[in-house]
Order: structure tokens, then sequence, then C-alpha cells
């Protein structure tokens, strides 16, 4: 079927950091002609507009009654997606190591997850060629109809090698133990902990290439296309 004419579909990928969730995601997105978000980067521009205005990361309250402040807008092309927050370009800010020890910290705030799981659905809903959604709770919280449920896993030494590769040769040990208690905070929180949905299928990618990922992911989508 031509991706013109194929119907749309949602797809949820979830799992935890290093599993190879966003290349796998913008992968399969290209490939189908689909749409693309990640979750995970709307967390980090929330948590980014937090730092920057001096919020309290410590202060669940302060984090609750600044959450409807900042304007986020996501870009869902996988080639290039944008983040902006009140209108400046945030992509490159949000990837720094400050923000990435604060995010587990923001996200687990209801009123943040509220805000920013509203987003998500008012973005895959109007993807009319469908879309990929990468995060932690896509598919138990922010989109329990997808189509297609993936959960990505992978040993902590695999997801820290590959992490630690990313940032340029960053210390494997100190990474792997960032990865440990940032999995222990999504995974313990009490607002859209991360899980795996029952109706998931689970992919380890511990000892597969990306292309392999790419390619049972891309099998599932097709799949469930062709059941219709």
């Amino acid at each position: 079927m031509e991706n013109g004419a194929a119907q749309p579909v949602i797809v949820a990928i979830d799992g935890p950091s290093g599993t190879g969730k966003s290349s796998t995601s913008k992968a399969v997105a290209a490939q189908l002609g689909l749409r693309y978000l990640d979750t995970g980067a709307q967390y980090r521009a929330i948590t980014w507009w937090m730092v920057s205005n001096g919020i309290d990361i410590d202060d669940p309250s302060a984090i609750a009654a600044a959450a409807g402040k900042p304007e986020i807008v996501s870009g869902t092309d996988p080639a290039g997606p944008l983040i902006e927050v009140d209108g400046v370009d945030v992509a490159g800010p949000i990837r720094t190591q400050e923000v990435t020890a604060k995010v587990s910290a923001v996200s687990a705030v209801p009123e943040v997850r509220t805000r920013i799981t509203e987003l998500q659905r008012t973005i895959a809903a109007g993807a009319e060629s469908g879309i990929v959604v990468e995060g932690r709770d896509i598919g138990t919280t922010v989109l329990p109809d997808a189509d297609v449920k993936v959960f990505l896993t992978a040993s902590a030494e695999a997801r820290a090698a590959r992490r630690s590769a990313e940032l340029k040769g960053a210390d494997l040990a100190t990474t792997r133990e960032a990865l440990v208690r940032r999995d222990a905070a999504d995974s313990g929180r009490t607002t859209s902990p991360l899980a795996k949905a029952g109706d998931a299928v689970e992919v380890d990618t511990t000892e597969l290439t990306l292309a392999q990922v790419i390619e049972c992911v891309v099998t599932l989508v097709e799949e469930k296309r062709a059941e219709r």
C-alpha cells in the first residue's frame, strides 16, 4: 500500500532512556510517512523554562503554580522536529546535563503531566496521516487506544554505553548510575509512571542493531494496517 493511501495509524513507543526510542521512532515515522512527536523533549522544554525562570525544582507546589505559563510548540517533522518555548528554539538547551538532572522531578508533578498530556493528545489527534509518539507513558496514559504499542528495553550496560557514546565519551559508570536513578524516579512516580502497557509488544534491543529494531516496528505497523 502506498504511504499516501494508507490509513492513519497511531504508534506509541515507550521505554527508558538509552533503548533507542528516538532513533527508532524518527526512522519509523520517516519510512512510513507518519508524523513524529518526542514527548520527552516537551518535558525537557518545560524543565528548561522552570530553571531559566528561577522556579525552585525542589518545590512541587512552585512547579505546579507555573506549569501553565510557558507556551510550548512541538513540530512533528521526523527529519527535524521543532521544539520552542515562548517562541525560542530550545532544541539545544534542553539537552544540557542540568536539564537532564532535573527533568524527572519536574515531570513527576501532576499539574505538569496534565498540561503536557493534553498537548500531546491534541497533536496526535491533529496528525492526519498518523503519528509515532515516543515517551514513557504513551501506551498507558497519553494514547491508551494507540493502534500499535511498543515497549523498548535493553540492559543497563547497553543503555549506558549508547548514552555515553551520544554524550561524546562521558564516563560509563557515571552514565549508568544516572540512568538507573532516572529509571527509578520515572517508574516510581505516582502520576503516569514509566510502565509497559498490557497490550504492548516488548522489544529487547540489547543485542539488536538499530536497523533491526526499526524493521521490527515497521513490520508491526504494516501488519496492523493490513488488518484493516
